[in-house]
């Protein structure tokens, strides 16, 4: 479902930041409702990552319940470095 989006401020800077690294591919998908906000390809494996603009910003609700129901990895980020460590680059 598609939604007209409240993109994070720091959301095209690690979009950005992210497809420079060789061997990394980004999806946005921060227009579906309910969904996190990209997902990032790695060695492999895939990687669902929603963008906060800071460690105080909280989840709607519709983030909240798929991050509860997703029997999956999603992590919470609020920089590139943060995806770097999960990635482990």
């Amino acid at each position: 479902m598609l939604r007209n989006a409240k993109i994070d401020s720091n959301h095209a800077s690690i979009v950005k930041s992210l497809r420079s690294i060789p061997g990394v591919s980004v999806f946005s998908t921060a227009q579906l409702k309910k969904f996190c906000d990209i997902a990032v390809g790695f060695r492999g494996k895939n990687y669902l990552f929603e963008i906060k603009k800071d460690v105080k910003s909280k989840l709607t609700d519709g983030e909240k319940s798929f991050q509860d129901k997703w029997t999956g990895q999603v992590d919470t980020v609020t920089c590139v470095e943060d995806i770097l460590r999960i990635l482990k680059i």
